[in-house]
């Protein structure tokens, strides 16, 4: 199920998975989405999934914020509570990068295509790029593992700094980035642990 909110600045898009949503889930959600615009005024549009697996109800949101996906999601036992927690933790990651996404704004960003290969691999569970390396690297034996590229995309490479790139991890979510440092002026890879840090890689 699928709804545009067209009387906000900015579209809200609200889908549910094995779960039909009621009005009163989406007004809701909207109410506490339209009190995030004192944070960012540069909402572009905002999508939010409610999905119901196993007693567990899941709230994903993603907001497209001028030149930053912001990615969270909770899980409770209840909807509205998910949707409360969600937002919770929107509203502490706009508050923590308020100025400096302001700052980013302002910034001339240098932004090059780059074409990006998603590889399914035979392995099961790894989520850190250096643990899969080395593992492949142990592997003697040829063909013991399928992999094959199961997508292609281009992506935009962008020039950022250190501190930048920490900062489009952080509001994002996802499990990685490429990216040229502003500093050296070199490709780089920025990982997410399993600690929930992050590792840098940078191609000799």
């Amino acid at each position: 199920m699928n709804t545009n909110d067209n009387a906000q600045e900015y579209p809200i898009s609200i889908t549910g998975r094995h779960v039909l949503i009621t009005e009163a889930m989406k007004e809701y959600a909207k109410e506490k989405i339209s009190k995030l615009d004192h944070l960012s005024k540069n909402m572009m549009d905002v999508h939010v999934t409610m999905d119901i697996q196993r007693q567990e109800h899941r709230v994903d949101i993603m907001i497209q914020a001028g030149r930053f996906v912001i990615k969270t999601h909770a899980s409770t036992h209840d909807m509205y509570a998910s949707i409360d927690k969600a937002i919770d933790k929107l509203t502490a990651r706009l508050f923590k990068y308020k100025s400096k996404m302001q700052e980013h704004h302002a910034k001339a960003l240098s932004v090059v295509d780059l074409e990006v290969n998603v590889i399914k691999s035979g392995l099961n569970e790894v989520d850190e790029v250096n643990d899969a390396i080395e593992e492949e690297n142990q592997k003697k034996i040829d063909g013991e593992f399928s992999h094959h590229i199961v997508s292609s995309a281009t992506v935009p490479l962008k020039t950022l700094t250190s501190d930048e790139i920490v900062m489009k991890m952080d509001l994002s979510g996802d499990a990685y980035m490429v990216f040229r440092s502003e500093e050296e002026q070199k490709i780089k890879v920025i990982f997410r642990r399993k600690d929930g840090h992050y590792g840098l890689i940078t191609p000799e």
